[in-house]
């Protein structure tokens, strides 16, 4: 049935070994083992995946076509795929939840979530020409610094005391 899930037990009710003496056949008792999905991982009713997107496409937005487990598609045998919207400065590591996308409940009604993560994808091999361009962008935004910057909540005690009296 839908929404099984690795050590999930069903009950075939006299489908077992005839009983001793000819007596009635018992119950046949089987363990569900599920195996992993190339793209999804589960966790109860709910799946997770990874989509990995350009630094452009997350910075200027995009939609993809996402692969779920339905048949959403309207051209039979087509991957079933639903469009995805990437808004423009999207961050790496966001997490976008796709609210009844994910596994069947086993009883009842309803089912799981999607949730996808964003993993921003930045080159690490840049032509002369592409190098130039990003140098431009960080000119045009302001960019002077090389190095990192932390964020506040990864500061230390005396780094957040030292900021109070800048």
């Amino acid at each position: 049935p839908a929404g099984v899930d690795t050590g999930t037990r069903i009950q075939l009710a006299g489908e077992g070994e005839v009983g001793p003496g000819g007596g009635p056949a018992a119950d046949l008792y089987v363990e569900i083992e599920v195996e992993p999905h190339q793209l999804f991982t589960r966790s109860d009713d709910d799946l997770y995946c990874d989509v990995r997107v350009p630094m452009t496409a997350a910075a200027l937005g995009t939609q993809i076509d996402l692969p779920t487990l339905e048949a959403d598609a309207d051209i039979e045998g087509a991957e079933p795929t639903i469009g995805f919207d990437i808004a423009a400065g999207t961050q790496s590591g966001e997490t976008v939840t796709l609210r009844g996308r994910g596994v069947p409940h086993l009883r009842g009604a309803g089912r799981g979530d999607l949730k996808v993560r964003v993993v921003v994808e930045t080159p690490t091999k840049l032509d002369d020409a592409q190098r130039e361009l990003l140098t431009q962008l960080a000119v045009e935004r302001g960019e002077e610094r090389v190095e990192g910057e932390f964020a506040a909540s990864h500061r230390g005690v005396f780094g957040r005391i030292r900021d109070a009296f800048r």
